[in-house]
Parts: C-alpha cells; structure tokens; sequence
C-alpha cells in the first residue's frame, strides 16, 4: 500500500470518527498546507550575507561522544540531531533524571545517554527484540514489548514512575509514534522533554498528527475581559512548545502550568487608530 494511499485511509478514518471537526480542518487548512508546499520547494535565501565570521559552535558533549565511537556498541544516529539534542537536553546534565528510549538496537546509545547526562540519571530502554535485555545492568533497566501496543505501555507505567525525557527512535510508522507519544506524554514530568525522531517524507503522517498538536497549542479561548486573556486548555497548561527539525519533532512541558495566556499593554504613548 503506497504512503497516498494510507494517507487517504487515515482521513477517511478520522472522518468517520468525528466527521465535522475533520471536514472543517481538512477544507479550512488545506490551501494554507499547500501553499507552505509550494513556498518551500522554491525557497531562495535573499538576505545578505553575514555581518561577522560565524560563532563556533557551542561544546556538545554528546555530539563528541558519538564521534569518538569508533569501536563498541553502535550508535546509529543523524549527525544533525546532536545540536537539537544538546539544546533541549543540556539542562538535565548532572540531574537524577529518567530518561526512556524506544529502540535499542546494539546498546550503544543507552551507553551514550548516561555518559552524556551523568551518573545519576536512569536509564530505561525498550525494543521488540527479547535479544537487547542483554543491555540491562545496575544503571538500566530493559522492557520487552511493542511500542505500538498501547497495553503493554499500560502495563509499564506503573513501573516507570515518572518521566523526564522520552527518544522514540523505534520502528518509525506514524502509528507506533502515535500510539508511544499519546501513552508517554502524559507521563513525562513538568518540564519533560520528548523526542521522536525518524519523521521521514513531505506527507509523513505523524508530522500531520504533530501539527495537530500545534493547532491544539494555538486554541485561543478569549474571555471577556482587559487586556486580552485566554483560558487555557488541558493542553495548554501542560505544553510548552512543539519544534520541528528535519526528521524530528520535540515537545517541552511547561515547569509550572501557565493558569491563563494574557496581553497587557505596557507604555504611555499609543497610536489612536487602535
């Protein structure tokens, strides 16, 4: 089955699951959808160059460590993703922190994760494959199961505890992304961070899902007052922002949930035509 296919399929499921919120999304955002499409494809930088060299970049300890992997247990890993890594993740160095990775495949990257984070932090990996509990240890702990089975994530909540940081680097189909974020997000701790990664292709399924997310982060409850303020939703108080890298999609919690979304006007001197 081709990907226009499954695409087609899922809007027909989501359709039939709730047809009017669906109807209205699909025809209200599409020709927005396509003309960032087009945009894109024949983007063209016309800014002028730099002022200045261009600052070195910034130590990144776990950018290192991948480099200097030469022998060992493998790590598989875009290059490109350490400076998103490093930037989301920096503040958790040296904390007891909980970290979840979803697809251990040779062990190196749970090697990696503590070498980059520290002793104190703990570490959980899950795979599919029975043979990667040979990567548990004193620091580790190694699940068994199938990140697209929702059961099994039930089941090993209770002995999860809480979360801090979550890298679904799995089987890459929109569904076990799905299915891992919508069971591991709520368990993620304030100011959690998760990770998937692999999200391949300009039609790829899981970025449509992420982007729901954002049109979720942007809902805009007004209420009747000065200045203008918004109720948060659900969402919103526990979200702090979604961002998007080739082929990943982070989610930050907020530290303290935001109890309203508010826009005071400070200064003397205003312009009268508003």
């Amino acid at each position: 089955m081709n990907k226009y296919v499954r695409a087609v399929l899922h809007l027909a499921r989501a359709l039939a699951t709730s047809p009017v919120e669906a109807a209205i999304r699909t025809v209200w955002s599409l020709p927005f959808a396509c003309a960032a499409g087009r945009f894109a494809q024949r983007y063209t930088d016309r800014a002028p160059g730099p002022v200045a060299a261009p600052k070195p970049p910034a130590a990144n300890a776990l950018a290192d460590f991948f480099q200097a992997r030469t022998s060992g247990r493998g790590v598989w890993k875009w290059e490109h993703y350490f400076e998103a890594y490093h930037r989301h993740l920096a503040r958790f160095v040296g904390r007891p922190v909980h970290l979840l990775e979803i697809g251990i495949y040779s062990g190196g990257s749970l090697e990696m994760w503590r070498a980059y984070l520290g002793a104190d932090c703990r570490i959980t990996g899950v795979d599919v494959e029975p043979a990667c509990k040979a990567y548990e240890d004193e620091h580790t702990t190694v699940l068994i199961g199938d990140q697209a089975d929702r059961e099994f994530w039930r089941r090993a909540a209770a002995g999860l505890g809480g979360l801090d940081v979550v890298v679904d680097d799995g089987g890459h189909t929109p569904e076990q992304q799905q299915a891992t974020l919508e069971e591991l997000l709520p368990l993620l701790r304030p100011g959690g961070v998760f990770i998937c990664e692999d999200v391949h292709g300009t039609t790829n399924r899981f970025a449509a899902y992420a982007a729901g997310l954002v049109d979720e982060l942007n809902r805009a409850d007004y209420t009747a007052t000065r200045p203008p303020q918004c109720a948060v939703s659900g969402f919103q108080a526990a979200i702090h922002s979604i961002h998007f890298y080739p082929f990943m999609v982070v989610i930050e919690k907020h530290d303290r949930p935001p109890e309203r979304l508010v826009a005071p006007k400070h200064g003397t001197e205003w312009q009268p035509f508003l």
